[in-house]
């Protein structure tokens, strides 16, 4: 029998392959792109670049000190945000108790002028209201205006020489801008703390209670809680784009502020005149959907409000409306619910005119109205 030799097992092959694995991806990775290609061998498609790929390799980020801007402008603000602690006695069967509560706010006039969410006021109903500012004053507070609508108020402190915030415009904010919260998160214990994020999105509406939607809000990532309403959201040059007013609870990252532009008006007239009187135009109505829903008919119409009823001597019967006009435009905005007139109408003071689209037996008219 002849003998032969020993077997190589197969570790002998598999040590060989990771040997040669090893080598050729050298030669690949190293030494053919430093030393071949282009000297011995023509250069791989793989290595070249292009002027005119659409390779996401070709797109540059240039990042920003983000941390930098949100410090600049806590330094700014800072001083012009207050914290505001109120006293609102709850009815309860036959006794009644104090309810406290805290929110934010934000200094818009040297002598005192606060502004603020009316829900931090209890929407008018706050028997004691307290504003507490950054050098630890603490003085009483009234109330000027308030809208619950809105969800926004004004509040007046016997004080001059405030630090009154810059207003930023709100109509020409992008999504994915930079966004900063100042404001007293759970109490006053964490009192002015600063959270930061981006815009996230634009005229977005969230419904706060049963028979209440707040329409054309700013949505930011910033973290917002309770203690926040009412305190201002800023933007990257330290302007005051917002109000803070809602979180959704069962979502992260989640905030909502009420846009500045909204309240420009509201306060140059409160701090002119002392007051706001909004103009109105004379009616009583209800959404198209709701109407449809209620009275079991199709108008064809996707928005609008039906006029039920004109009240007598109102700017609406002095221009001619009738009742099952349905209001669609004023001066070429659209109105879609009562809150969305009402915000239309903050824009107006008494003496204004303006031109209404109403939809009249199916016909599409213009109406000129002086409120």
């Amino acid at each position: 029998m002849m003998n032969r030799g020993p077997r190589r097992g197969n570790a002998s092959y598999i040590m060989v392959a990771i040997i040669a694995g090893i080598i050729g991806g050298i030669l690949a990775t190293y030494i053919a792109p430093n030393f071949l290609y282009g000297k011995l061998i023509p250069v791989p498609d793989i290595y070249k670049s292009s002027s005119n790929s659409n390779s996401g390799a070709n797109i540059k980020i240039v990042p920003t000190d983000d941390i930098g801007v949100v410090s600049a402008v806590a330094k700014k603000a800072m001083n012009s945000v207050v914290g505001i602690t109120t006293v609102v006695i709850q009815k309860e069967w036959f006794w009644e108790r104090p309810m406290e509560g805290v929110g934010s706010g934000v200094i818009v006039d040297s002598d005192g002028y606060i502004l603020t969410n009316s829900h931090v006021i209890g929407d008018g109903q706050a028997r004691e209201i307290k504003v507490l500012f950054e050098n630890g004053d603490n003085l009483d507070g009234k109330v000027l205006w308030f809208d619950k609508t809105l969800d926004l108020a004004v509040v007046k402190v016997k004080a001059k020489g405030l630090a009154p915030v810059e207003l930023g415009d709100s109509e020409i904010l992008e999504v994915g801008e930079v966004s900063v919260a100042i404001g007293n998160p759970l109490g006053l214990e964490f009192q002015r703390s600063v959270t930061s994020g981006v815009i996230s999105g634009l005229h977005r509406s969230i419904k706060v209670d049963e028979f209440n939607i707040i329409e054309d809000l700013i949505q930011t990532d910033a973290s917002i809680n309770p203690g926040n309403s009412g305190g201002p959201l800023l933007n990257n040059r330290g302007e005051v784009i917002g109000i803070n007013t809602a979180k959704i609870q069962t979502g992260e990252g989640l905030g909502f502020a009420i846009p500045i532009n909204l309240v420009k008006p509201i306060i140059s007239e409160i701090i002119n005149k002392g007051s706001f009187n909004n103009v109105n135009i004379g009616f009583r109505g209800i959404e198209v959907e709701v109407y449809e829903r209620q009275v079991g008919v199709d108008l064809e119409v996707d928005r609008g409000i039906v006029l039920l009823e004109i009240i007598s001597g109102s700017p609406a019967q002095k221009a001619g409306l009738r009742q099952l006009d349905i209001l669609s435009l004023v001066d070429g905005k659209e109105v879609d619910s009562i809150p969305s007139l009402k915000k239309i109408l903050y824009k107006y003071k008494k003496g204004d005119k303006a031109v209404l689209n109403i939809i009249r037996d199916g016909k599409k008219k213009d109406v000129e109205i002086k409120f």
